[in-house]
């Protein structure tokens, strides 16, 4: 570790290796090189005065990188892209002339961005298969479980612990969509030159439009990639990075509401996050199991939705053909979006993995609650033996306000079933109202619900990512 110098959280406690590996200099510049390769083979192929041997020569020295050199040429000539194909010429003396020819910066730097983004997302996409896989199994055990559910954070009718599963699932499923449309969505820039306008490709093939076009074709096509952009300035459109980290964005969203609701729910000693065995929940109270991980994907959450305004901003401030304006903080908030999302999913894989439930407190407070949404059941079972309903009605909303005033001003339990059995206007026995408090009888459709969810929605994903799911994580801290 280095302790004399600032080092990002993300490469020290939270991002994944591979996440940084793709946002490295070594991923940069090694994909700069391979599409030095790309362009030169597509010349070569289209006529240009570039030979076999210059390919190969080039291909044979894409990771032959003399970082050192780079630098010294860069403090020389300012240039990052120049020093670089200075350093890739000394390594290559037989290609050194025809690297980079007819292209422009961008054609390097904006072509490896869009190629990090794709692998990143595909990353990203593993991840998320795998948090949703590990939720189906948790939902579709507790699918029967009845749990209180809430509205405005106060009980409501009763859900299932596995319906609320359902509910997180539903949301990762609607961020996987829009991932998917932000890879189908994404094309390589190309070889679009100083403007956009191809005008050094126009000069090199003489005028011949469809040679240029072929090119563009042809690199994309080895970088793997089946289109490129339609039109562009010097640089593609800056949206396409905000539509990226918006979709970030917006699993960060699901997750933040995820890690919430557990937070909550380990509050109520219902669920817990993993706790490991040697764990210290606390330095100073040592009974307490805090919800660590879920508050850290909470705070790695806050920090990526507000990221995306970096990239709205650059899109819109980016002047005509381009601005340089854009690359100081594309390469900051792209890339932090990006180890922040995956430090967020690594965080949600190690949770899900493990969630422990408490059913024994699950129907404690079910049951605590019960009575007061039984109270219709049992006012309907009271009418079949011949009371009025508008009389019963009122002595239940009396009884159920004298046992809500018992229970939070008192702090007793609930006896509003016991204030039912003992009104002889209701005409039921304990035992007549005891039928009725049977959680699995107020939770509706929420099993069914599950069961469906799962099977229409959940299991073709997972079958068609059937790989994806072996995914696993090691957390930092």
């Amino acid at each position: 570790m280095n302790t004399n110098s600032y080092e990002s959280p993300f490469c020290t406690r939270y991002a994944s290796e591979e996440m940084q590996y793709l946002f490295s200099a070594d991923k940069k510049f090694t994909t700069w090189r391979k599409l030095w390769v790309a362009l030169a083979r597509a010349e070569m192929k289209l006529g240009l005065p570039v030979t076999e041997e210059q390919v190969a020569e080039l291909e044979a020295n894409t990771d032959n990188i003399d970082y050192e050199c780079a630098a010294e040429r860069e403090k020389l000539v300012r240039h990052d892209v120049m020093a670089h194909v200075y350093t890739y010429g000394k390594a290559c003396p037989g290609a050194a002339g025809i690297i980079h020819l007819g292209a422009t910066s961008c054609y390097v730097g904006d072509n490896t961005d869009v190629i990090i983004m794709r692998d990143a997302l595909e990353l990203v996409k593993k991840k998320l298969v795998t948090v949703i896989s590990q939720l189906a199994s948790f939902a579709e055990q507790y699918k029967d479980m009845p749990a209180l559910a809430y509205t405005h954070l106060q009980p409501a009718q009763l859900t299932t612990v596995g319906k609320r599963a359902a509910l997180w699932i539903n949301e990762l499923l609607m961020d996987l969509d829009e991932l998917e449309y932000r890879q189908s969505r994404l094309a390589l820039l190309g070889s679009k030159g100083t403007t956009g306008t191809q005008a050094s490709f126009m000069e090199l093939f003489h005028g011949d439009s469809s040679k240029v076009k072929e090119l563009e074709r042809l690199i994309a096509e080895e970088m793997g990639f089946d289109r490129v952009v339609p039109v562009s300035g010097q640089t593609y459109s800056r949206k396409a990075d905000y539509g990226v980290v918006s979709t970030l964005s917006a699993i960060a969203q699901s997750a933040m509401k995820f890690a919430n609701d557990l937070r909550i729910l380990q509050n109520f000693k219902e669920m817990e996050e993993p706790f490991e065995k040697n764990q210290i929940g606390s330095s100073a109270m040592p009974y307490k199991r805090n919800p660590m991980r879920s508050e850290r994907i909470t705070a790695l959450a806050r920090y990526l939705m507000v990221d995306t305004l970096n990239p709205a901003f650059t899109a819109g401030t980016q002047w005509f053909e381009r601005t340089l304006d854009d690359s100081a903080n594309k390469r900051i908030s792209v890339a932090e979006g990006f180890l922040a999302c995956d430090a967020i999913l690594n965080i949600m894989m190690n949770v899900t993995s493990g969630l422990v439930v408490y059913p024994k407190i699950i129907r404690r407070r079910v049951m605590a609650e019960l009575p007061f949404m039984a109270s219709e059941n049992i006012m309907m079972d009271a009418v079949e033996k011949g009371g009025n309903r508008q009389e019963l009605h009122e002595k239940i909303r009396t009884y159920a306000m004298q046992a809500g005033k018992r229970v939070k001003e008192e702090g007793l339990d609930n006896n509003l079933t016991e204030l039912i059995a003992a009104d002889p206007a209701f005409g039921l026995s304990p035992e007549d109202i005891e039928k009725t408090l049977i959680p699995e009888n107020y939770t509706g459709r929420a099993p069914e619900q599950v069961e469906e969810f799962l099977e229409v929605c959940v299991r073709p994903v997972l079958e068609k990512y059937s790989d994806y799911t072996k995914e696993s994580v090691e957390i930092k801290v």
